[in-house]
């Protein structure tokens, strides 16, 4: 436990890229900030889906909300063109690689593991409503800095609502209604 826990803190430090890449300043957002307010969207999609009937299984959401990015502490926030360059199967192996580093030991490896492939396949409706929650977090961010007067930060919003995470029924009502409540707030500045 106690290497896991050491590695957690270097996502406490590690900045976010991509609002670095923007001309925000470091320390503008941390991985491990982001990671909280994506654990704490998925809690709450989550639990409006399950309010509309939905059967979700909520501590998995936030298990792998939690583990999302964990593996950036080996790899670093890469951000999303590093695909272009790379190669998403380039990226997807290098995030499996650090992860499974980062847990070899741990008696819980093969459970977390299990559970970062999931996230990363999008195999269940959690792992699908945490993407999604991940997206929700993003446009929340980019939001509260543009309120706070940043400028430049357009391409985060591009195509928001026309995402397609794989949801149906319910949750994906839940997932649009949200992303739709974020654009809306965005065109009120």
């Amino acid at each position: 436990m106690l290497s896991l826990l050491l590695e957690l803190q270097r996502l406490k430090r590690l900045d976010r890229t991509g609002w670095v890449l923007c001309g925000l300043p470091p320390g503008a957002e941390s991985v491990a900030a982001h990671s909280y307010g994506v654990a704490l969207a998925a809690m709450m999609l989550a639990d409006e889906c399950a309010a509309r009937g939905v059967e979700v299984n909520v501590e998995r959401v936030l298990r792998l909300a939690l583990l999302h990015d964990l593996a950036e502490t080996r790899t670093g926030d890469m951000p999303r063109t590093v695909a272009d360059y790379y190669g998403k199967q380039a990226r997807t192996h290098a995030e499996r690689a650090a992860f499974d580093d980062i847990m070899r030991g741990s008696p819980r490896a093969e459970a977390y593991g299990a559970l970062h492939e999931d996230y990363e396949g999008r195999s269940s409706l959690e792992a699908r409503l945490v993407k999604a929650a991940d997206v929700v977090d993003l446009l929340a961010q980019a939001l509260a800095f543009e309120r706070a007067g940043a400028r430049g930060l357009a391409e985060f919003w591009e195509g928001a609502e026309a995402r397609d995470f794989g949801l149906e029924g319910a949750s994906r009502e839940v997932v649009r209604e949200t992303i739709a409540s974020l654009v809306r707030a965005r065109a009120e500045l």
